[in-house]
């Protein structure tokens, strides 16, 4: 007797990259949703140009191709914020986020509906173990935000799982004994962390309340640590960290707002040119704010994000590389080295390690009982950060999978499990 496909999907709608998976007979777990390719980066191209709307690596190419519009990417970078009930200006009007956002998951619903032959109406979604560290009422409303902005899109029943618990059931299918796991989450916007007891037998198992130990997570993911490198290595090119003409430090609101993917278009508004101006009639080192204004004038911030993006991925196997700028300045641009990149990331580090830490005496179990630690989200390539939390956990060994569709493979079982 054949089986049928589930009839309900499982959702990792990631700030950098978002998969849908789907458990289906003798085909691949994540469905295609972008030339073939099963992960979608989360960004949204707003061509004013042409009056249209693209998603991706689409979007990010229509805006590197020089289209005038908007481009704004790491979405969920908004849910737990106040930026979610704000707007940004595209083609002359004003779009809320709240709706931007909901753009974004009606079109992951339509591309994963398309590839797999059929409607959606349950689906499992994940979510990081905390929206907003240490702030209850805020991270509800952050998954009350984005259950009614699934559920108006076409999902009608809905339901969560932590991002961790969901990589944690797609490494438990490749197990032949049973293992006391660390899952270490890393994505775009946070850190998450379960240790959890998995085995084949244990798979089987309607209820896995007892199997979790502990759950916990950092508002600290692969932007960040974006972010943290582009302000050690560019901004100081543009003016961060120069001086007045009264030899007090410049105020630095503005290059961090272009530091941060979510926040970049803000950089772009009226009144954010206003402290532009501030900014320069205040520089003493008004050169490297010539810089900077060339960037706003351009509205080049995701391309200068991008190319800080690429040498951060570059810096995860190699000792150094060179951040390319010269596309807009060809006098800058340099070598970023293993030191610098520790320097600009050392707090982050520590505290997502800490988190790990306070994992152990939450379940109240000592290091070395812990066999596996398996790695997963596109920031678990960071190496400082793979150091510490293997000093951590001395006896346990290292593994990882898919660093993109872990979670939705394993958010997909989920799903065929609670919906059928």
């Amino acid at each position: 007797m054949s089986v049928a496909p589930a009839r309900a999907c499982g959702v990792d709608f990631g700030t950098s990259n978002s998969t849908v998976g789907q458990l289906r007979p003798g085909a691949e777990t994540l469905l295609a949703l972008e030339g073939g390719r099963p992960t979608l980066p989360s960004a949204v191209f707003f061509n004013a140009d042409e009056n249209s709307t693209h998603f991706g690596r689409d979007a990010m190419a229509q805006y590197l191709d020089g289209y005038e519009g908007r481009l704004v990417r790491a979405l969920k970078s908004l849910l737990g914020s106040g930026l979610i009930d704000a707007n940004t200006e595209v083609g002359g009007r004003a779009l809320a986020f709240r709706e931007l956002l909901a753009t974004f998951i009606s079109e992951l619903k339509r591309r994963a509906e398309l590839a797999a032959g059929r409607p959606f109406d349950c689906a499992v979604f994940g979510r990081p173990v905390f929206f907003v560290d240490g702030k209850p009422e805020a991270d509800k409303l952050a998954e009350d935000t984005l259950a009614e902005i699934a559920r108006a899109a076409g999902f009608r029943e809905l339901s969560f799982q932590f991002e961790p618990i969901g990589a944690a059931f797609h490494y438990e299918r490749t197990l032949a004994r049973e293992e006391l796991v660390l899952i270490a989450d890393i994505g775009g916007g946070t850190a998450d962390f379960s240790l959890v007891r998995l085995s084949p037998e244990r798979a089987q198992l309607d209820e896995r309340r007892d199997d979790l130990l502990a759950n916990g997570g950092v508002h600290i993911g692969g932007t960040d640590f974006d972010r943290a490198l582009n302000l050690a290595a560019a901004m100081p090119l543009l003016g961060l960290g120069s001086r007045t003409q009264n030899g007090a430090a410049l105020p630095s609101q503005l290059f961090f707002q272009l530091a941060t993917w979510h926040t970049i278009p803000l950089a772009y508004s009226r009144a954010a040119y206003a402290d532009f101006q501030q900014l320069y009639r205040m520089s003493a080192e008004r050169d490297k704010l010539e810089r900077l204004a060339r960037l706003i004038d351009r509205r080049a911030g995701h391309w200068l994000a991008l190319q800080v993006e690429e040498a951060k991925i570059a810096l995860s196997a190699a000792d150094s590389t060179r951040l390319d700028l010269g596309e807009l300045w060809p006098e800058l641009g340099g070598e970023i080295d293993q030191a610098l990149f520790s320097a600009a990331t050392g707090e982050l580090v520590s505290r997502v390690a800490q988190t790990v830490g306070e994992l152990l005496v939450q379940a109240n179990i000592p290091a070395r009982a812990v066999d596996t630690v398996f790695f997963t989200g596109g920031g678990s390539g960071v190496p400082q950060l793979r150091a510490q939390i293997a000093a951590l956990l001395p006896d346990a060994r290292t593994c990882e999978g898919d660093l993109f569709g872990s979670i939705g493979s394993g958010l997909a079982v989920e799903a065929a499990r609670r919906y059928g």
